[in-house]
């Protein structure tokens, strides 16, 4: 188990023997063997998650399809490959094949940097995140920060997009995306608040160490009141801030086409597809490291604990989208405004006078 355990720490760690035992055969000296060496770990540790970024969004991809047909009463895939899995292939090979057509009034450079930048800031997210037991790529001690700055960079892409296709159902979904992500976004902050004040730390493998203990179940879930009320805020908020039913109005498309993708096509629609769903695996990653105990557990190996509660949000997000209906665009902004920032700020009044009792239960 142990093996199991530190898994791909013991991989990083032959890795950077090996490439030390190579330059310090080449005859360099002791710092330039030190340099060279952390760019190289860097470089590879950079190039696994950007290869892990694809992947995941094609296994996510078949994953809603299927539970999505579940809950409508459908097969879902099943004709391709193994229970219908090569279909994410094929989809795949049809999105870097499709030709790509760009408005002929359009801001060229606008609409081509947009689903650019919409896949820098999740990618960026994806080294603070705590994957395992020393498996943070990087441990910041501002990691919350981190990732509320970086988080807020999605805004601005779509907005991009919605501005640069020169077409008004794009512009539309630009707009409603800029209030809807920036509306939700305040409770989402509020609600992290309430995790730091428990934590007493913006760094997110410090949120994940205090709670340790009870085997691994002392989660920030369980401070009852406060825990349980966040939880719920900041699954709402992220739902909406990543564009999912039942609040995706900027891409509406029994109203405005397709929103701000309406005139994307081929690789550049499939970077957005990439981002939406690469979206919803860091949200998920993040709730389950602030409210879930991220990796920590017992007798499985920490890396799949941690994958278990980030797709057991996944799950959650995938029967939300198949069971409930889409939200008027006035509703989602009286429900941001008037119920959940109100309850956030009344939940981190809460939770400082309730500080010493939680403490007591959470640092002992």
């Amino acid at each position: 188990m142990d093996i199991l355990n530190d898994l791909f720490v013991n991989i990083y760690l032959w890795l950077n023997e090996l490439i030390r035992g190579l330059l310090s055969g080449a005859g360099l000296e002791k710092y330039a063997v030190d340099f060279f060496a952390a760019l190289v770990m860097g470089l590879i540790v950079v190039i696994v998650l950007v290869a892990f970024a694809p992947f995941l969004t094609l296994t996510l991809t078949f994953m809603e399809r299927k539970v999505v047909a579940r809950i409508q009463n459908r097969l879902g895939p099943n004709r391709l490959g193994p229970g219908g899995f090569f279909i994410i292939f094929a989809d795949m090979i049809k999105m870097l094949t499709k030709e790509d057509i760009v408005p002929f009034n359009a801001d060229r450079l606008v609409h081509t940097l947009a689903p650019i930048l919409a896949m820098v800031p999740i990618t960026l997210i994806l080294a603070v995140i705590p994957w395992g037991r020393a498996m943070t790529p990087v441990d910041l001690n501002i990691g919350v920060l981190y990732v509320i700055a970086l988080s807020s960079l999605g805004t601005v892409a779509i907005f991009m997009a919605g501005w640069g296709s020169n077409n008004k159902f794009a512009l539309i979904g630009g707009m409603r995306a800029v209030a809807q992500i920036l509306s939700y976004e305040v409770p989402q902050v509020l609600t992290i608040v309430v995790v730091v004040l428990m934590a007493g730390s913006l760094s997110l493998v410090k949120i994940v160490e205090a709670q340790g203990g009870w085997n691994g179940f002392r989660w920030f879930l369980f401070a009852f009141p406060v825990g349980p009320i966040a939880f719920i805020i900041f699954l709402i908020s992220a739902v909406a801030e990543v564009n999912r039913t039942p609040f995706d109005l900027p891409e509406g498309e029994s109203e405005i086409v397709a929103g701000h993708m309406t005139e994307y096509s081929g690789m550049k629609w499939g970077l957005f597809y990439m981002a939406e769903y690469l979206n919803l695996f860091v949200v998920s990653a993040i709730g389950a490291t602030l409210f879930l105990g991220g990796w920590q557990g017992p007798i499985l190996p920490p890396w799949i604990w941690f994958f278990a509660k980030t797709f057991a949000l996944v799950f959650l997000a995938m029967w939300v989208r198949g069971t409930f209906p889409r939200l008027r665009m006035d509703q989602l902004m009286k429900f941001a405004w008037q119920v959940l920032v109100p309850v956030s700020l009344a939940n981190i009044v809460l939770t400082s006078l309730a500080l010493p009792l939680i403490y007591q239960i959470f640092r002992s």
